[in-house]
């Protein structure tokens, strides 16, 4: 009976048969729910409750109690907020900087056809793969004042090494200089992306005369914008989240010289159990977080060139 619905014959118990197209549609939507129900359980879901709680004194003991924007109105008077937001940027700028500009060079060099390449692509990579605990912990040692190696290989030529991790002024630099570490992430990229520039362009500069800074400059830097775009997009996201470091390398110190505002929530949130505060200066990283890269992406049309597309 054409006229009657599927409803009803599914009532009566009849198979209905489904088409290609619908079967390929329920298989593809059965392949993404664990990916979404994941989200909503474990991404969306605490994003919105933790939205909800930075309207409340909570500390999860006791009966939330409504403050309104009390808790937003508070960390812009707090000396410790300002100093933890003072001291994320500081890691932030030249550790990014330095990530993309060592990156690139590694991925240049690798990029060439010399002998034991593969070896040499595994070695600068492999520290991005381990674990950041295991990284800070290794580190530690790398840094101690009197036994570590990078003060051994000062005193080589005669210089006496600093404090590293504690002194007011080095611990910073030193969290810096240990971010670089991972920078075999922005390497692989790169390298993706130098691979993917067509050789016809740097024949036909040298063609024109240019040399190899002109090539470099003139044709490999104007083809690498897009991934260095993708890389400084996350370098931003990921390192204003920095916390493993500061948190097992120097707890914060010495005199929160490297006191990372992911580590500030953390203090307030799991120690102070100032659970909505803590909510509140998430939010307001999250914003901070968004400004940047927002202004990346406003400014990405004057520098970020797409082969496909005409400036517009």
């Amino acid at each position: 009976m054409p006229d009657e619905s599927i409803f009803q014959r599914l009532r009566r118990g009849e198979v209905i048969p489904l088409s290609h197209r619908t079967r390929e549609a329920i298989a593809g939507y059965l392949c993404v729910a664990p990916a979404v129900l994941g989200f909503l359980a474990f991404s969306l879901g605490p994003m919105l409750y933790s939205l909800f709680l930075s309207f409340y004194e909570a500390d999860m003991l006791t009966e939330p109690r409504f403050v309104r924007l009390a808790n937003y109105s508070q960390l812009f008077h707090e000396e410790l907020w300002r100093k933890s937001m003072a001291n994320t940027a500081y890691f932030t700028f030249p550790s990014v900087f330095l990530s993309i500009s060592l990156g690139l060079l590694i991925a240049i060099l690798l990029n060439q056809k010399v002998k034991f390449l593969g070896l040499f692509r595994v070695v600068y990579y492999l520290p991005s793969v381990v674990s950041g605990v295991a990284v800070s912990l290794l580190w530690i040692w790398l840094l101690h004042t009197d036994y570590g190696l990078v003060n051994g290989f000062l005193r080589v030529f005669g210089i006496r090494g600093p404090s590293w991790l504690h002194s007011e002024e080095w611990a910073m630099p030193a969290l810096i200089m240990m971010s670089l570490w991972g920078m075999g992430g922005n390497m692989i990229v790169f390298l993706a992306g130098l691979q993917s520039i067509p050789e016809s362009l740097y024949d036909a500069a040298k063609i024109d005369g240019a040399g190899t800074l002109q090539c470099f400059w003139h044709v490999t830097v104007p083809m690498m914008t897009p991934t260095i775009f993708f890389n400084l997009v996350l370098g931003i996201i990921g390192s204003f989240q920095v916390f493993t470091p500061a948190y097992l390398m120097t707890e914060g110190g010495p005199n929160n010289a490297t006191l990372t505002q992911v580590f500030y929530i953390y203090n307030q949130a799991f120690r102070g159990f100032h659970f909505g505060y803590a909510s509140a200066l998430s939010w307001v990283l999250f914003v901070v977080i968004l400004v940047f890269v927002l202004m990346v992406f406003r400014t990405s049309h004057a520098w970020v060139y797409y082969e496909s597309e005409l400036k517009r």
